[in-house]
């Protein structure tokens, strides 16, 4: 398709209305960015596919309003029992530190999908269902200068026409069969397993402990495993998502040969064999029939809601975008379900992606910025491709780390980029959080109207843009430090929400709307003349200053992300800033 050099009409063009889409659409829109979203099904499906939400997930759900809308739909996950020939073997207690806010959760993914399309709708964006993807062409590159490039997509709309639509930037969040991934050449290297699994919806009448899910295994007398039933809670009574090996008259391979290609769906014939089936639909006598063989005590399976057969393949890209295009999810890097990872590692790549195409769109970003996206977050992904794989083949028991690392792991909550392009200098004790690790949340904050201590996240929760935290007990070198943030420039500035101004105030200052003190006790006295709006919160437990490491007067900037920026002294808040702002709008 020959580009055209028509102005934009809008700003993103966002592909794939699935958990991943959803986010990163929602998160734009957040940021005051314009962007459609479109997905090639006429409805959403009514499949509990990626079921597993995890703690870090939840966190940045928070940030955008949307934690407690999922925790009250969900069904907590306490635990996993694990057996073998009948036998359990292991309790697996999904315990995380008291300070960590969520615990780990299960919600079909429809579901999650109908909640992100609810908040995105009011946000003023919904789907256009029945529009596919067909080509795109881009040019000027992904300068983030304000220059007049940009990407042009042809569109099949749920009309049968078609529809030339041009804007600055392309995300392509459209699963295993990237239309986006193909357009953009980018290589998607790795291999697929040979087993062939089930997946059904269903009710089952066993009387295992509420919250826990079940792997039950059959191995022979070599230890190999031959025989599998996984099963996560659902929310219901005795509602599970079960997986098990397809039976013999189930499977599409051959005796002793490969799978055939992919049943259905865009991309079939790709050579990735990857997701649901279209096909073949195990019946619930297939289901019945494993959970004989397999369950811990007898069991009868009914009321299934749906099932399908799926395979697993782990791939991942050699690059997360190319110019102004990106890809983000399964787009981007597939493996095995194991540990419920790959929906969550999706949604932080949209998060991570679309504070920093807002910068870049305001001017305020330059290419370093967009660039940081493949930096930071393709790393993740093979991490977690290799990781799931390793797990799916030995189990998550051949970890070499302490139970409690595991978890924090597979709680998405040691992800960090400490040594990514953007992360800062590191300052104050080697084991407090630095540059690039997660913003930890702690609880005891206080204002004199409250009669209640807030959490950090409490604090964070709304807010677009960066947000400064100033730490001390001198109320006058507070203040001022205060004022420093508040000029440190439009970088860090959040969207104003009605005017369209980028983070300008009444006072006439540029920088961060959003700077907030947290302070020892004494130190908010009639000393700490704070520059309005500047909050000062009492850290009146103790805790920001023990989860932070903040052994004296020390600043911290927390990205939109809920990632460490910055960390610096308070004395040089002016010049830790303005060396933060010139990291994003580097050449």
């Amino acid at each position: 398709m020959a580009s055209r050099a028509h102005a934009p009409t809008t700003d993103v063009l966002v592909v794939g209305a699935g958990p991943v889409g959803l986010s990163a659409a929602a998160e734009l829109r957040r940021h005051g960015v314009s962007c459609r979203l479109v997905d090639r099904l006429p409805a959403r499906l009514p499949y509990a596919k990626a079921v597993g939400i995890q703690p870090r997930t939840l966190e940045i759900w928070d940030r955008m309003g949307l934690a407690r809308t999922v925790i009250e739909a969900a069904v907590p996950l306490r635990g996993q029992l694990i057996y073998v020939n009948g036998t359990e073997q292991a309790r697996i207690e999904l315990m995380l530190p008291p300070e960590v806010p969520y615990r780990f959760a299960a919600l079909p993914q429809y579901e999650t999908e109908r909640i992100l399309e609810e908040h995105l709708a009011a946000l003023g964006t919904v789907i256009e269902r029945g529009t596919e993807l067909l080509s795109f062409t881009q040019d000027g590159g992904g300068d983030g200068d304000g220059s007049a490039g940009g990407v042009t997509s042809l569109l099949r709309t749920a009309s049968g026409g078609e529809e030339e639509l041009r804007t600055r930037y392309l995300i392509g969040c459209d699963g295993a069969h990237s239309t986006v991934r193909k357009g953009l050449g980018l290589s998607y290297e790795g291999g697929a397993f040979a087993e062939e699994y089930m997946l059904a919806d269903v009710v089952s009448d066993w009387d295992l402990p509420e919250g826990y899910g079940l792997r039950s295994m059959h191995q022979g007398v070599d230890g190999a495993t031959d025989d599998v039933l996984v099963c996560i809670p659902l929310p219901g009574r005795g509602r599970y998502r079960m997986s098990m090996l397809v039976p013999p008259e189930l499977s599409a391979r051959p005796a002793g040969g490969p799978a055939a290609g992919s049943a259905g769906g865009p991309g079939a014939g790709d050579g990735v064999l990857h997701g649901l089936e279209g096909g073949r639909v195990p019946e619930l006598s297939h289901i019945q029939a494993v959970v004989d063989r397999l369950a811990p005590a007898p069991a009868t399976v009914s009321g299934m809601r749906w099932s399908s057969v799926f395979r697993i393949s782990h791939r991942i890209v050699d690059r997360y975008g190319d110019g102004r295009v990106f890809v983000a999810g399964d787009a981007a890097h597939i493996h095995p379900p194991t540990g419920a990872q790959g929906m969550n590692t999706g949604i932080q790549d949209a998060c991570n992606l679309a504070w920093k195409l807002a910068l870049a769109l305001r001017g305020a970003g330059g290419p370093q910025l967009l660039a940081s996206y493949d930096a930071e977050r393709r790393p993740v992904g093979e991490e977690v491709v290799g990781r799931t794989v390793r797990h799916a083949t030995q189990g998550i028991g051949k970890e070499p780390d302490d139970l409690r690392t595991v978890l924090l792991r597979e709680a998405q909550l040691l992800v960090g980029y400490p040594d990514g392009p953007l992360a800062g200098s590191p300052f104050g004790p080697a084991d407090a959080p630095q540059p690039g690790e997660r913003a930890p949340d702690c609880s005891g904050l206080t204002l004199p109207l409250a009669a209640y201590p807030a959490r950090l996240l409490d604090v964070l929760r709304g807010r677009a843009g960066h947000v400064v935290l100033l730490y001390g007990d001198d109320g006058a070198a507070l203040a001022e430090a205060a004022g420093q943030a508040r000029a440190a420039g439009p970088a860090l500035a959040e969207v104003a929400e009605e005017s369209g101004a980028e983070g300008g105030s009444a006072d006439g200052a540029t920088g961060p709307r959003t700077v907030v003190v947290l302070a020892r006790e004494a130190a908010l006295d009639a000393s700490a003349d704070l520059p309005a709006p500047v909050p000062g919160y009492r850290d009146a437990a103790g805790e920001f200053a023990r989860m932070y490491g903040a052994d004296g007067p020390t600043g911290f900037l927390v990205r939109p992300d809920g990632y460490l920026g910055a960390r610096f002294p308070l004395s040089g808040t002016a010049t830790a800033l303005s060396g933060y702002v010139a990291l994003l709008s580097a050449p």
